[in-house]
């Protein structure tokens, strides 16, 4: 179980993604972007508690219509071997001290997490409360052939919507809905609810097997 700690962190997960965002090749804004939480996310557990995982929700709002980002994140209390590139930045948490905040489908623990979930291994937790089962997010898992190692060899691709995690034995391609919209169409997928700006909460697809 993961704690959740009352405290200050600094800079703030809001601003380390309005620096990483615009670097995305799923990012489809302009020189001038204007982000907010968009509400909802929620949490994994690590087993070993050691690194946090968290689903945010960014919206950009500088549009005539705001465009909703996943940008589930993992930190760490020292930088992870390898994933320089998957680095969104660094914060001074006010009890755990330096954390080291990184793009998750190139965590080895998120994936593992992530496959866990999809598979009905693992539960979504509270963002906000310890040891709370977030009961917002539904969790389709029919026909997913979860792979029960590798995590540590599978590649996260960008492309212009998609993150899609593949792993090196033949199991079925996890696919990280970037830019989420309120489509449920995906059969074996995690579905959860974010917010708009105006307080409106919308559900969609935040990841899925693809067909």
């Amino acid at each position: 179980m993961a704690l959740v700690y009352d405290t200050t962190l600094v800079p703030g997960k809001l601003d380390l993604l309005a620096a990483w965002l615009p670097t995305r090749p799923w990012f489809e804004g302009g020189v001038a972007p204007r982000f907010e939480r968009a509400g909802g996310g929620f949490r994994l557990d690590d087993p070993a508690g050691e690194v946090g995982i968290e689903f945010v929700v960014v919206a950009d709002t500088s549009g005539l219509t705001p465009v909703a980002y996943l940008t589930p994140m993992t930190y760490r209390g020292a930088p992870l071997d390898g994933a320089d590139d998957a680095l969104i930045g660094t914060s001074e948490h006010g009890v755990l001290g330096k954390r080291w905040f990184y793009d998750a489908p190139h965590d080895p623990v998120f994936v593992e997490q992530l496959a866990r979930l999809l598979s009905g291994d693992a539960q979504p937790q509270d963002r906000n409360e310890s040891d709370t089962i977030d009961s917002s997010v539904t969790v389709l898992t029919a026909g997913f052939n979860s792979p029960t190692t590798g995590f540590d060899t599978a590649s996260a691709t960008d492309t212009t919507r998609w993150t899609e995690i593949a792993f090196a034995a033949d199991h079925q391609v996890i696919r990280l809905h970037r830019i989420i919209t309120p489509d449920t169409s995906p059969a074996t997928r995690v579905e959860a609810p974010w917010s708009t700006a105006d307080g409106v909460t919308i559900r969609g697809v935040f990841a899925s097997i693809t067909p």
